[in-house]
């Protein structure tokens, strides 16, 4: 997989989960970073994201989409789905990857899901905009995604 889509939130954030401080629910957020964070929303789908950040400070990247690499087919019998449609959005590729509670403070450095450093694309082959789909901060640049990319969420 590739991270083709991304959300920054942090504690100084109103949109974010640390925003009202440590709780049960957020403590992976101010925890050390490399960790995934996920959530359970609107009663039915999982969101991950990956704690960013120094130890005590809660922040958080929301993965919005990514673009399959490898593992495809397995992604599409989880979904039932093709193409982009199989995961361009947070809860989409959290079912298409086998996502859940269950991972909540999985380290990424180890199986069965690693984040992998690759070199970093150009800044003209990424877009910077405004988050979506929250209610509070509409209107800080936080989201990011590769330009032109087939499997971002919106555009």
């Amino acid at each position: 997989m590739r991270i083709v889509e991304t959300e920054a939130y942090d504690e100084s954030d109103a949109a974010s989960h640390s925003y009202k401080g440590r709780t049960e629910r957020t403590k992976i957020m101010f925890g050390d970073s490399g960790y995934l964070y996920v959530y359970f929303t609107y009663g039915m789908h999982y969101c991950c994201n990956v704690v960013t950040g120094k130890k005590g400070t809660g922040s958080a990247v929301l993965i919005r989409a990514v673009e399959p690499l490898e593992g495809e087919v397995f992604m599409q019998d989880l979904r039932n789905r093709h193409g982009k449609d199989l995961s361009n959005g947070p809860a989409k590729l959290c079912q298409a990857l086998a996502i859940d509670k269950q991972l909540n403070g999985h380290d990424l450095r180890t199986s069965p899901l690693k984040l992998v450093m690759q070199n970093p694309l150009e800044k003209s082959e990424i877009t910077q905009t405004t988050r979506i789909g929250i209610s509070q901060a509409k209107d800080v640049p936080w989201r990011f995604y590769i330009t032109g990319n087939n499997y971002v969420s919106k555009i």
